[in-house]
Parts: C-alpha cells; sequence; structure tokens
C-alpha cells in the first residue's frame, strides 16, 4: 500500500472509532432508560456529561489547588467557586420549597469529619486525583489513576463499615444555610473565598480562561440536573463504597455488624443492582466520559507506563485506601462535600474545605519524596 494510501485510510478509522463511541454512549443510556427506568437513563447522561466535561475540558479540583499552591495560580479554584455559586442560586431556594422532594448534602461538623478533610486534601494531592479526579484518571487511562481507583473503593467500603464509632468521638448537630438569607451568606461566603485567592494570586494569572468558564457552566448546569433527576446532589464517595460492598458480600462476608451497611437503605442498595443508585450511575458514566474524550483524541488509550520507582506505586496504593476511607469519614470529597456541600447550603462543606486544603500542602511535599513526580 502506497503512503498516500495509508494517510487516506487513517481519518477514516478513526472516524469510525469515533462514531462507535458516539452511538455506544447513546445506547447504554438508552438501554438502561428502557430496562431499568428513564430517570436511570438521564442520571447516566448526566454522569457522561461529568466525565466529558472535566476530561474534554481538562478541569477539576487537585490540578488547580496545586496551581495555586505552588504557583499562586488562582484560576482553576475560582473557576471551582464560581460554579457552587451558580448551583447554589438553584439548589438552596429548591430545598427551600421543595423540602421533601429534594435533600442537600448536608452532614455534621466533627472531629472525625475535619481529620479526614485533612487526611483526603494530602492523600489527593499525592496521586493528583480527588474522587472524580480518581474515576477520570482511569478512565483516560491514567496508571495511577486505574490503581488507586479501586483502593479508593475498598477504602470508602472500611469508612463506612466503621463510621458510626468515628462519629461518637463529637460532632454538632448538622447546619445548613436555607432561604434566601442562607443564599446571601453562601454567596457572599464564596465572594469573599474568591476575593482572597483572587488577592494572594501572582499577577497575570487571575483571569478565568474561556475553557474554565465554560467547565464552570457546564459543571454547574450538570449539578442542577443530578440534583433535579435523582432528588439529592452530585455524590461519589458512597457509590465507590457500595461497590466494594457488593464485592465482600458476594464474597460472602457478613456486613451485619456495621450499622451504616446494615441500616435499611444500605441493604436495600446491596440487593438491587447497581444500575438502580444514583451515584454508582454518575461515577460509571463519569469514567465512561473520561474514556471517551481521551480515546476520541489518540484514537485509542495509548498512555505508557511511567517510570516510577516500586515506592511511588506502594504510595498509590495507601493514598488510594486512605482516600476512600478519609472522605467517608468526611461525608465527602470535593464533589459531595465542597461542591455540593456548598452549594447546598451545609456549613460542613466550608469546613471541608478549608481542612482539606491545609491538607494538600502536606501531599504536595509528600508527591515527590515517593517519587511520582514526573520524570523522563
Amino acid at each position: 500500500m502506497s503512503a498516500a494510501g495509508t494517510v487516506s485510510a487513517r481519518p477514516s478509522g478513526q472516524g469510525l472509532w469515533r462514531a462507535g463511541l458516539l452511538a455506544g454512549a447513546l445506547a447504554a443510556v438508552a438501554l438502561v432508560a428502557l430496562f431499568v427506568g428513564a430517570r436511570y437513563g438521564l442520571m447516566l447522561a448526566i454522569g457522561l456529561g461529568f466525565g466529558i466535561t472535566l476530561e474534554g475540558l481538562r478541569f477539576g479540583f487537585a490540578g488547580p489547588w496545586r496551581a495555586m499552591i505552588l504557583r499562586r495560580e488562582p484560576a482553576g479554584v475560582l473557576a471551582q467557586l464560581l460554579a457552587i455559586a451558580l448551583v447554589a442560586v438553584v439548589a438552596i431556594p429548591l430545598l427551600s420549597s421543595h423540602p421533601g422532594e429534594l435533600s442537600g448534602a448536608q452532614a455534621p461538623i466533627g472531629w472525625a469529619m475535619i481529620g479526614g478533610a485533612f487526611a483526603f486534601g494530602a492523600a489527593m494531592q499525592v496521586v493528583l486525583g480527588c474522587g472524580s479526579g480518581t474515576l477520570v484518571n482511569a478512565g483516560s487511562g491514567n496508571p495511577v489513576g486505574l490503581l488507586a481507583l479501586p483502593f479508593f473503593a475498598i477504602g470508602s467500603f472500611a469508612g463506612a463499615y466503621g463510621l458510626v464509632w468515628w462519629t461518637s468521638l463529637g460532632a454538632l448537630p448538622v447546619l445548613t444555610l436555607r432561604g434566601g438569607f442562607g443564599l446571601g451568606v453562601t454567596l457572599a461566603g464564596l465572594a469573599l473565598v474568591a476575593g482572597l485567592f483572587w488577592l494572594l494570586g501572582k499577577p497575570g494569572t487571575r483571569r478565568l480562561p474561556t475553557r474554565y468558564v465554560v467547565a464552570a457552566l457546564l459543571l454547574a448546569a450538570l449539578g442542577i440536573g443530578n440534583l433535579l433527576v435523582a432528588g439529592q446532589p452530585w455524590g461519589v464517595v458512597y457509590g465507590l463504597g457500595l461497590w466494594a460492598a457488593k464485592g465482600a458480600s458476594a464474597m460472602g462476608a457478613d456486613l451485619s455488624g456495621s450499622a451504616f451497611w446494615s441500616a435499611p437503605g444500605s441493604v436495600e442498595r446491596l440487593q438491587s443492582s447497581l444500575l438502580t443508585d444514583y451515584t454508582s450511575l454518575t461515577n460509571l458514566g463519569l469514567i465512561a466520559g473520561a474514556f471517551g474524550v481521551a480515546t476520541w483524541r489518540s484514537g485509542g488509550l495509548s498512555q505508557p507506563l511511567p517510570r516510577y520507582p516500586a515506592r511511588a506505586w506502594i504510595a498509590t496504593i495507601i493514598a488510594g485506601l486512605l482516600l476512600g476511607y478519609s472522605s467517608r469519614l468526611a461525608f465527602g470529597c470535593n464533589v459531595g462535600a465542597f461542591f455540593s456541600g456548598i452549594s447546598t447550603g451545609s456549613l460542613h462543606g466550608w469546613v471541608w474545605f478549608a481542612a482539606a486544603f491545609a491538607g494538600a500542602f502536606v501531599g504536595i511535599r509528600i508527591r515527590p519524596m515517593v517519587g511520582l513526580e514526573a520524570r523522563a
């Protein structure tokens, strides 16, 4: 075959591959909607949207925090705060007017929650992935994300298993900001934090790139859609723990000793299909969306195995376990606690943010020590 023939065949093959990706995504959504229910199909579509947005626009949570801490570049964090504000404008009034139909990401503030958030902030900087980031990294073929993800799920399951004991160490009642007053306080708080990051940022890095603005708008729209369709905010951690719990049950483990996993709601989900669990559906969609974007770009996953020392892979496993365990104690990750917590008026989201951001400083120092900085 001539060189010209080889070149002309490549775009055609890539076009077929991309058409297959689109057809596969549409078919998956349609099949879930048909056999499980329209609402579940919509949730899978929303999850795909999250994955496509995060991977397609190269946006996330861990990376922007790292950029702010190391280089004083606040644009990514400002975009996160913008997305949270946009969701809050819709979510807080809706939660106040539909208390029986919609629920927020609300949790108590306690010692275990604060410690868990700090540990999570450190661990996510070690592997450069929070809850959603680990799913995106795994979906896009990142070897560190692929290794961390199953251990994240195991850690989430283990953290939930003993969650009641941890919360018994002391916690305040659930504190929420409601109605117009709550919305005003939330928006003012977000504006103050954004102003602080803007002032601390290096001149020339404070303006939001167009892709960050687009990402914030899309994440906000998808977050609102998640709330309206599922009746609950976007979350990640519970779904991962449920996957591990189902695996443990399938292997004969008795979960009756856990107040969390033996609770009626958890028992029902353990006995039901993952396709009827909203958080699992968005997690699966997120992985698939990231996979689709990554393969759309390259025509196939082809990330080489990084040349990391053995201690880096061991650190990835430990960090994965810690991500899952600590996020369960903290009642969420950057999505369930920071993004959804603040945007639905939960004060624990603010405390989570402060503790996790402090932990990120530690994780950034640990990452090169364990050999996880990129090497040629």
